[in-house]
Order: structure tokens, then C-alpha cells, then sequence
């Protein structure tokens, strides 16, 4: 099987991978700073998916280096489908968690108005936590799906796995 650039296993992947758990830390940190921010669910609820996120990229990442390590193929049809369903998992649940976030951002700024009334609210760090998770969610998750939803079509005997 062919090779494809931020698949499993490979140095494009693990650094997919450190900077899909980068980001969502970034999103992390920046949120827990903001003053207030555990006031809103929808603040949480990033937190909380996030936090899942850094757990699924760090996990994968570790599998990374120890397959370059021992220099381990990950090209199973079975190992890629679970990739495949946990990015889908995870990029849903973090994508719902930073839209969600931006509306209430977006209202907190701009139809409330609290970031002029309010000096000691942290709409700011709001705004940098949510384009963090935007970031986390968005680029590398939608590039390592289509990565390994490619792979998984193009094993030789797909169909006859799965008949």
C-alpha cells in the first residue's frame, strides 16, 4: 500500500498529531485564564472536548513515535478504521464545543455587549481560546480523516474483509 503524507506511523503524522494536541492545550490553557469562564456551559463543554482531544492526539502521537521507533507499519485495515471513527468522534464533539463557544463569544461582544460594560471580563481570552479550538478541530482532524478514510478504500482486499 501506498505511502500517503500525515498518515498513521509517519513523521507528517506525528507532527499532525503534536499539533492537533498543541492547540487544543493552547485552547485549554487560554480558557481555564479567562476570568468567569466556568459561568457558561458552553465554556465547559469546550474544556471538556478539548480536553478529549489532547488525550486522543497524544495517545495517537505516542503510537507514532513508537511505531517510527520500531519501525512498525500501521496499515491495518482494522488499526486505520479505529483511527478513522475516534478523529470523527473527536472532531464532532470538539467542533459542536467551539461553535458553541464562538455564539456565546459572539454574544457576549457584540449583542450584550459585556466586553465594554464589563472591563474584568475576559472576552479576549475567550476569542483566543475559541480560534484555538478552531484551529485544533478544523485542519488537522479534517486532513488525517481524509487520510485514513483514503487508506482504508485503498487496502487490496477491503470488501473481502468486511463480507
Amino acid at each position: 500500500m501506498k505511502v500517503v503524507v500525515g498518515s498513521p506511523g509517519t513523521w507528517s503524522g506525528l507532527l499532525l498529531r503534536t499539533g492537533q494536541c498543541v492547540f487544543a492545550g493552547a485552547s485549554i490553557g487560554v480558557m481555564v485564564s479567562a476570568l468567569g469562564f466556568s459561568n457558561y456551559t458552553a465554556f465547559c463543554y469546550l474544556i471538556a472536548s478539548m480536553g478529549l482531544q489532547v488525550l486522543w492526539s497524544l495517545g495517537l502521537a505516542c503510537l507514532d513515535v513508537y511505531a517510527l521507533k520500531i519501525k512498525r507499519d500501521l496499515h491495518n485495515p482494522v488499526l486505520v478504521s479505529l483511527f478513522v471513527v475516534g478523529d470523527w468522534v473527536t472532531a464532532t464533539l470538539s467542533l459542536a464545543a467551539a461553535c458553541s463557544s464562538a455564539g456565546v463569544t459572539v454574544l457576549f461582544a457584540r449583542d450584550v455587549h459585556f466586553c465594554r460594560t464589563i472591563p474584568q471580563f475576559s472576552c479576549g481570552r475567550f476569542e483566543i481560546s475559541v480560534a484555538f479550538a478552531f484551529v485544533s478541530t478544523n485542519y488537522p482532524t479534517g486532513q488525517l480523516s481524509s487520510i485514513c478514510c483514503w487508506q482504508i478504500t485503498s487496502f487490496p482486499n477491503f470488501g473481502e474483509l468486511h463480507a
